[in-house]
């Protein structure tokens, strides 16, 4: 049973920076590599950033660079998004997932999502 709890969302101003934590489980969290996702509201959910097993490789929306940091913690099943410099069209449900099914270099996430954690950028 793949799990994910999102953590770490709230209420920021312009600017402002937020931490946000995904605890998974119910696979071996060092093999996959994770990804970070959000929706805001009217849109389609769309891919944030995405860590390697290792940590070797990160890429990250062209949104987002320069201003959001992933990391993870394989010892702790833990994964992060460090999120500085915020903006009002950060704004939206913080979800995270897992390269659990690759063919070749494609891959996708399973199907049940977590519950997200909510950023909120105020203007």
């Amino acid at each position: 049973q793949v799990q994910f709890v999102e953590s770490g969302g709230g209420l920021v101003q312009t600017r402002g920076s937020l931490r946000l934590s995904c605890a998974a489980s119910g696979f071996t969290f060092r093999l996959y590599g994770m990804t970070w996702h959000r929706q805001a509201p009217g849109k389609e959910r769309e891919l944030v950033a995405r860590i390697s097993s290792s940590g070797d490789s990160i890429n990250y929306a062209d949104s987002v660079k320069g201003r959001f940091t992933v990391s993870r913690d394989n010892a702790k099943n833990t994964v992060f998004l460090a999120m500085d410099n915020l903006k009002p069209e950060d704004t939206a449900v913080y979800y995270c997932n897992a390269d659990l099914y690759c063919s070749g270099s494609v891959c996708r996430g399973t199907d049940h999502w977590g519950q997200g954690t909510q950023v909120t950028v105020s203007s």
